[in-house]
């Protein structure tokens, strides 16, 4: 039975907005969060209801100062562990806005890490 509506769309779609309806959840009445109009869940029963959770990939990684870049500008610095010279750079705002920005050194060659307050 397909309730009555000015939208024909899939079943998780409120046929009278077209608003995306919340999951459905125990029997009764389910009602659309905008214009609240009430439908059975057991027309809904038919619907398969798919989930997905994705997260950010982290920033920070455990104990060191920042993920290491790949590649990046070259600054005229000497890598104190092999000597290479010209280190990747980048920078964060670690403090307060009224301080000077944190910058990270990156050897190319061996990837030392390390960081300069400026």
């Amino acid at each position: 039975m397909e309730p009555p509506g000015r939208f024909r769309s899939r079943p998780e779609f409120c046929p009278e907005c077209g608003s995306v309806l919340p999951r459905p959840g125990p029997a009764g009445c389910q009602r659309c969060p905008r214009c609240g109009l009430g439908l059975q869940s057991s027309d809904l029963r038919s619907v398969p209801v798919r989930s997905s959770l994705s997260f950010a990939a982290a920033e920070w990684g455990r104990g060191s100062a920042g993920p290491a870049p790949r590649e990046g500008p070259t600054v005229d610095r000497s890598c104190p562990r092999c000597a290479h010279q010209g280190m990747w750079f980048h920078t964060r705002q670690m403090r307060s806005a009224d301080e000077g920005q944190t910058v990270f050194y990156t050897c190319p060659r061996c990837r030392f890490q390390e960081k300069e307050d400026s």
